[in-house]
């Protein structure tokens, strides 16, 4: 059964917000592209499986908190807030949490997520990252 662009990509986030690397998986082209913030490009689907788990274990309270959502074809935008705790040594010492505006743009194939992008300013985690706070 087709569904919509925007319930592919509501389910994309709904599966990131459960940390569920899997069901992320299960949602993504073979050919999945993520890029982040900076431009970093990460290709295929199974590269992405240990980029999510890589960054659920670095965030493991890692949320996006969805205000707005804008639809054009099968392109999906969700505008609003990303949050979570760095946690170098498992810990969600709340010296350690941060929050920033976030937009994510989906690019939807058929049922599937072949592209996700992230526009976000990452400076609140990487000065966690550089022992600031």
């Amino acid at each position: 059964m087709e569904i919509t662009p925007s319930e592919v990509a509501r389910a994309f986030v709904d599966r990131i917000n459960a940390h569920d690397v899997p069901g992320l998986v299960a949602l993504m082209t073979a050919d999945h592209r993520f890029v982040d913030s900076l431009g970093n490009v990460v290709d295929g689907r199974e590269a992405m499986k240990g980029g999510w788990a890589a960054y659920f274990g670095m965030v493991p309270d890692y949320k996006l908190a969805a205000e707005q959502w804008l639809a054009d074809g099968s392109t999906v935008v969700m505008l609003g807030t990303a949050s979570g705790t760095y946690s170098p040594d498992g810990s969600l010492d709340p010296k350690r949490r941060w929050t920033t505006p976030v937009a994510c743009r989906a690019v939807v194939n058929g049922n599937l997520v072949s592209g996700w992008r992230v526009y976000a300013d990452n400076e609140p985690i990487r000065q966690l990252m550089r022992g600031g706070s």
